[in-house]
């Protein structure tokens, strides 16, 4: 199956798209520092859960909205793993 959507994007909505999946990449990186693999297997499902519910998600303010939220979920999950002594990879 293609990634490659079935509308082109413009410029916009490609800039857009590629924020998102910045952000689902960095949030992903952040939970291999998670140091117990049950609790790495439920942040990896609900992350995966949240970004698959809005993926169909078009407007762009929803959008952005959405990746405010994500973006302080993954403050806090940082926040979190230094708080509890886990040092950050590089």
């Amino acid at each position: 199956m293609s990634k490659v959507p079935k509308v082109a994007l413009n410029l916009k909505q490609f800039m857009l798209r590629q924020e998102v999946l910045k952000l689902y990449r960095d949030i992903f990186r952040t939970i291999r520092q998670v140091p117990d693999k049950h609790s790495q297997a439920e942040l990896r499902a609900w992350a995966r859960h949240d970004f698959q519910t809005n993926r169909a998600q078009s407007d762009e303010v929803a959008i952005k909205m959405l990746m405010q939220h994500g973006r302080r979920s993954l403050t806090e999950l940082k926040t979190s793993l230094q708080l509890s002594g886990v040092s950050e990879e590089k």
